[in-house]
């Protein structure tokens, strides 16, 4: 799909921030949200005829929105997971049931610190011991505060009260329960999106560095989890910055065929100025190629993403 013109584009933006806003909405005041489960549901639907319009633009938002600030944290941080989660149910061809499950608890597994979670983003100390507690507990009272919410899918539940069960990783994901299967693809997706997002005390890791993470830990199942998320986003995702082997900076923009060789914009030149005019490339099919990622605190000009995504929209010619 083309953005056409930009109020399209404006469009577009504004459904994912207002999607965004929506859910920080429901997670931050779950008592007096009315049928919360079924809330929970519509925001997914939401979220999934967005990415049906173009995954690529929907991945570009989503990682600007996510990429650009601290603010409102836990809502961002849940949205780029329940997207990140529903595009490797669909590489890994998991049943509608599991894909749901699975997409559910990551919107809502943090329900339990919310606030916390806001506050941890903008806070440049570590957390107390009053905050490392309930960091430890909010993983169990999240799903009881759900079942009371009404939600009643138990894999669901299940997940989100193990999505940080560090023993779920010594199990055999050929033979582990549904629910532990799931909790681990949470427990990957959810450490590289925490990995790739800024906070008051630090910047986010580049997509590389994040994903070379989640693809080398000890065990081989979470490296299977962790390769199917590369396949399933890139090892650069549309929205995130590169440094190519000329020194140019460039922004990606599509994947392709090459999960390692995605469709980039340069927008920098080697010297550091602002290419004025920005041109599409593809890396998998010529010099340049991708030299490193970087973070998105590295690029602090302002970019016309509009413009980026039309020239992106050429790599569907």
């Amino acid at each position: 799909m083309k953005v056409r013109d930009e109020n399209e584009y404006e469009d577009l933006l504004g459904q994912w921030s207002d999607l965004e806003s929506g859910l920080g909405i429901i997670l931050s005041n779950p008592a007096n949200t009315q049928q919360f489960a079924h809330r929970v549901v519509q925001y997914d639907r939401w979220m999934q005829g967005l990415l049906q319009r173009d995954p690529d633009v929907g991945l570009y938002l989503l990682f600007q929105l996510a990429s650009n600030s601290p603010v409102g944290y836990s809502a961002s941080h849940a949205l780029v997971c329940g997207v990140l989660c529903h595009l490797v149910a669909t590489e890994q061809n998991l049943p509608v049931k599991e894909r749901n499950s699975l997409v559910h608890a990551a919107l809502t597994m943090n329900i339990a610190m919310t606030a916390l979670q806001d506050e941890l983003a903008s806070q440049v100390e570590k957390p107390s011991p009053q905050q490392q507690d309930a960091i430890r507990a909010h993983t169990i009272k999240g799903a009881m505060m759900l079942a009371n919410l009404g939600v009643s899918d138990d894999d669901w539940l299940d997940i989100v009260s193990s999505h940080h069960d560090e023993s779920l990783e010594k199990e055999d994901l050929r033979t582990a329960a549904v629910s532990a299967k799931l909790a681990r693809i949470l427990m990957v997706v959810d450490r590289y999106a925490a990995m790739i997002s800024p906070r008051k005390s630090r910047s986010g890791r580049s997509a590389i560095e994040s994903a070379r993470s989640i693809m080398t830990r000890a065990t081989s199942s979470v490296d299977e989890i962790g390769h199917a998320l590369v396949r399933a986003v890139g090892l650069c995702p549309p929205g995130t910055y590169v440094r190519l082997d000329n020194e140019e900076l460039a922004v990606v923009v599509r994947r392709s065929h090459k999960n390692n060789q995605p469709f980039v914009v340069v927008v920098g030149k080697p010297s550091g100025e602002l290419e004025p005019s920005p041109r599409l490339h593809s890396t998998a099919e010529a010099y340049p190629r991708i030299r490193s990622a970087l973070p998105s605190a590295a690029v602090r000009s302002p970019l016309n993403h509009f413009h980026i995504l039309q020239l992106g929209s050429h790599a569907l010619a």
